[in-house]
């Protein structure tokens, strides 16, 4: 029973066809191929939901090489696939990220080819948080993590500088009031003026072509840039990337001027000294001539104390030495020496004298007890000593062809006939022995 809906009889129609029935005749002709029911979904859809503004949360961001950025955006309940083209990308002002809510306003599109329908984003805001300033925020977190805020890198700037160069517009109050101030502090100041855009589309790349040529400019060794006062989209050339890249990138020092004391841009993070205000750049660029004067003479005035003290110190001192001994009476020392150097060898005169004494007398002492132990002393008292004598020795041989025998000291080491040598204190005796007497009377 279909009740009058002619979509219930199709539907029973397919039923009995899946149930194995066989389909009615003219039913065929209605089937569609899935390109056409698509095309008709396509068309449906993109015709009656033109651009739509839809709030979700950015899931599974997947920025591509070729700029365009494909994402989920989603709430609580539902989710649809989302897409920013290169083009829209670079206008957004901010990065999308994963988990970050936005506003994105765009057109419905169904993609045939998956079937899918898809939000083509045309414009985004951030919820809670301007564009610019969320894009401020992650440049900053860029730029802070490339070490481009870091201290260490920054330069000193000169102290009285050959040349000036101001990248700013030529006709702001700005540039006016910087050349006032540097002109009354140092009147022989030499500025140049490099003239470009300090607001709009085209200010950013002017800045950063400016910055990156200023070392050409003969004798520049400073530079400052800057503007007046303005809103954040006013100032906002001074928060481009190039500009931040190319003041890191400045082959001189750069003082960056931006705004009022309140405004804080990202040049002012990069440059190598933040002034305030255009005006204080004036003053941080060149000394007074006036402090500069007294603080010349000042240092005049302490150099001359300084010199005459040393003067007086150095005169006293010479005065104190030239008092000394050594400087009135030269020769006095060398006398003392001289005297001293007689004292020393007259006393190692006397040592060696002595020393020679005390040998003398013990070699006499030695000489005494040998005299006393040789066996010629003994023989000077009248006592003689009496060697045997060796066979062929004879009396009436020549005495040096004697050849002397063992000492004789008992009357038991001859027999009779033996030849002996008896020495005396003056000559030997050569003697045989006619009898032996074994015992004294």
């Amino acid at each position: 029973m279909s009740n009058g809906d002619p979509r219930a009889d199709e539907y029973a129609g397919n039923a009995g066809a899946a149930s194995g029935d066989t389909a009615p005749m003219g039913t065929t002709q209605n089937v569609k191929s899935v390109s056409e029911l698509t095309h008709d979904v396509k068309k449906l859809i993109e015709g009656n939901l033109r651009t739509q503004w839809v709030g979700g949360e950015v899931s599974n961001c997947r920025p591509a090489r070729s700029g365009h950025v494909y994402f989920t955006l989603k709430d609580d309940e539902a989710q649809m696939s989302a897409v920013v083209w290169r083009t829209t990308a670079a206008r957004l002002g901010f990065e999308l990220r994963d988990g970050m809510e936005i506003v994105a306003v765009g057109r419905v599109e169904v993609y045939a080819a998956r079937g899918s329908y898809q939000l083509i984003i045309q414009k985004a805001f951030p919820q809670g948080m301007g564009a610019l300033e969320l894009a401020l925020r992650q440049l900053k977190e860029k730029l802070q993590a490339a070490g481009l805020f870091d201290p260490d890198r920054k330069r000193p700037i000169p102290r009285i500088p050959n040349r000036i160069a101001l990248v700013t517009s030529p006709t702001s109050a700005a540039v006016k009031d910087m050349i006032q101030v540097i002109t009354r502090r140092w009147p022989s100041a030499d500025i140049v003026v490099v003239p470009v855009a300090v607001q709009g589309p085209n200010a950013a790349p002017e800045i950063a072509h400016a910055l990156d040529a200023v070392h050409l400019i003969p004798g520049v060794d400073v530079v400052i840039t800057g503007r007046g006062g303005g809103s954040l989209e006013d100032l906002w050339a001074f928060n481009e990337e190039m500009v931040a890249r190319a003041i890191a990138s400045c082959k001189v020092p750069v003082i960056s001027a931006v705004g009022h004391e309140i405004d804080v841009t990202i040049a002012d993070l990069v440059a190598d000294r933040r002034a305030l205000t255009p005006s204080e750049a004036g003053e941080l660029v060149v000394p007074h001539r006036a402090e500069l004067a007294a603080g010349l003479d000042e240092l005049r005035e302490r150099l001359q104390k300084s010199l005459t003290q040393r003067a007086v110190s150095a005169r006293l001192q010479l005065e104190s030495l030239a008092s000394r001994r050594v400087f009135t009476n030269p020769l006095q020392r060398v006398r003392q020496l001289v005297e001293g150097v007689d004292d020393l060898s007259d006393r190692l005169n006397a040592v060696v004298r002595r020393r020679v004494e005390r040998s003398k007398q013990g070699v006499a002492q030695l000489s005494a007890t040998l005299n006393s132990l040789s066996p010629l002393g003994v023989l000077a008292r009248g006592y003689s000593v009496t060697y045997g004598c060796s066979a062929d020795s004879g009396i009436g041989d020549d005495s040096s062809s004697v050849k002397r025998g063992p000492l004789i000291q008992k009357a038991d080491d001859v027999e009779t006939g033996d030849l002996l040598l008896t020495y005396l204190e003056q000559g030997r005796i050569v003697s045989r022995v006619e009898n032996v007497l074994p015992e004294c009377d």
